[in-house]
């Protein structure tokens, strides 16, 4: 699937990739109607929230070193900006470094969606680029701005004109336009690809790797080193040169599929940089299948062999005997993709069965028009379990686990783990992207799972004491019936 780089626009991952945020049934169904094309994703009736693509974008892009995003919108959207302060502040100072990023929102207000603002938005970037001196400006559009139809392209082609020495780019940003927040993922990265990265000049030892928040920094370049490479961490904390330079990486990899399969995709198809496309390092498989595919890319294969070796020598025999602990487990998960089908492989490779893991999107296809590589190694290799796609619907993940009763609830969202442990469930908030990396983190991360299980007096003690919205009519719905509505006929 070809990316466009001659425009600012970027489709959703509606019309690209097929994506949807409803279904019920299970792995093999879903599988089976991706590949066959009957997939088709149905709207709720009703729909108790979701989160704004723009806070994916955005957070992303302001994560860059010393940048200023303009959210040209009314001021309740530059709530997303409370996100950059956790990277140029917190994120950074763990690395010891400065990010001088700034964020800026226009503040429209009832006139400005009548008549326009195209003028004030223009003054705002020039005053922005005085103040601050950022080494890129992003000029972001809002649903509003979308709504009234304010041109940013062609105010961000005449401040090219005025503004010279540094890249200044349209980011459109709408979001109403797609009911799938990782958009915002693909928007950042076409935004950067468009923008910042330069054609090569030279080929340069190293790797592109798209994260989060760059948690293992540290353990990745010591991994690295082993084979002579060296990573570039994307986005946060890195600077608009590193990111001019990811045309002449040796390869490019991700710690999470749905992340960065449009940058992958966009380097390998505009530049020739191989993208990495594997599950994710995490847990045992993951993790080897992941380092033996950059092994290969880079030639480096008996130097991985070799480093895979001394590694499980040490962690497998732990990593075995806490299995024992775990094994008839029986958990339900609620994540994004990118992470569902990756830790519900990582939880049965500890022995816990998984009874129910729900999406908060399922992308059929990738750019490359093949299944994400998680699902494939799941259908090849593991049992089949029940699945849902639901943007993070917690009436629905409520009775779910009121249903099957399991003994742990996984998820990468706090508010999503909250309610479990109000109803008594015992909890694991994956908020780190790195919790399950490699086989280090896989034997901590079955620590959490078994400490989490053995102490519930928390979980107990909350549910006893807080009076949860839904009644005993609500749990004695059918999940199953209920969400029938949601599949595809």
């Amino acid at each position: 699937m070809s990316v466009k780089l001659d425009t600012s626009y970027v489709g959703t991952r509606e019309s690209r990739l097929g994506s949807i945020t409803g279904y019920v049934g299970d792995l093999d169904d879903l599988a089976e109607r991706s590949k066959c094309g009957t997939l088709r994703g149905c709207s709720r009736c009703f729909s108790q929230s979701s989160t704004c693509l723009s806070a994916c974008g955005l957070s992303q892009l302001s994560g860059i070193r010393d940048v200023a995003i303009i959210h040209h919108g009314p001021s309740g959207c530059s709530t997303t900006g409370t996100q950059t302060y956790r990277v140029t502040k917190q994120v950074a100072a763990k690395r010891g470094i400065e990010n001088n990023s700034v964020y800026i929102g226009t503040d429209m207000d009832e006139k400005d969606t009548i008549f326009g603002s195209a003028k004030s938005l223009k003054e705002i970037v020039l005053e922005t680029f005085r103040r601050y001196s950022p080494k890129a400006i992003f000029v972001s559009s809002s649903c509003a701005t979308g709504i009234i139809g304010e041109d940013i392209d062609s105010v961000v082609e005449e401040l090219k004109q005025e503004i010279k020495d540094i890249p200044v780019v349209a980011v459109h940003c709408e979001g109403f336009k797609s009911r799938i927040w990782a958009t915002g993922f693909d928007i950042s990265d076409h935004a950067v690809l468009t923008s910042i990265v330069k054609p090569p000049k030279v080929k340069r030892n190293t790797i592109n790797f798209k994260n989060f928040y760059e948690s293992a920094r540290n353990e990745i370049i010591d991994i690295f080193k082993n084979f002579g490479v060296e990573p570039v961490f994307l986005y946060a904390n890195a600077s608009v040169e590193e990111l001019s330079h990811l045309s002449e990486a040796l390869a490019t990899v991700c710690i999470c599929g749905t992340l960065g399969n449009y940058l992958g995709n966009g380097l390998e198809e505009q530049y020739g940089v191989p993208y990495i496309r594997t599950i994710n390092p995490l847990g045992i498989a993951g993790f080897e299948t992941w380092l033996r595919a950059i092994g290969k890319v880079i030639h480096k294969e008996p130097e991985v062999e070799s480093y895979l070796q001394a590694e499980r020598a040490k962690y497998i025999p732990q990593i075995e005997e806490i299995k024992k602990e775990l094994k008839g487990l029986r958990a339900v998960i609620g994540m994004g993709p990118g992470y569902t089908f990756e830790v519900s492989r990582v939880l049965q490779e500890l022995g816990i069965e998984v009874v129910w893991a729900a999406a908060w999107h399922y992308d059929k296809k990738y750019e490359n028009d093949e299944i994400p590589p998680s699902m494939d190694y799941l259908l090849k290799n593991n049992p089949n379990f029940q699945v849902s796609v639901a943007d993070q619907q917690n009436f629905e993940i409520l009775n779910i686990l009121n249903k099957y009763k399991p003994d742990l609830y996984l998820s990468r969202h706090p508010g999503s783990t909250v309610w479990a442990i109000k109803q008594g469930y015992p909890a694991v908030y994956v908020a780190d992207e790195y919790m399950i990396f490699g086989y280090k983190g896989t034997l901590d991360f079955a620590h959490v799972v078994l400490d989490t299980i053995r102490n519930r007096s928390f979980e107990k003690n909350l549910a006893k004491r807080v009076k949860l919205p839904y009644t005993d009519w609500w749990y004695k719905q059918e999940v199953d019936l209920f969400l029938e509505s949601t599949k595809t006929k």
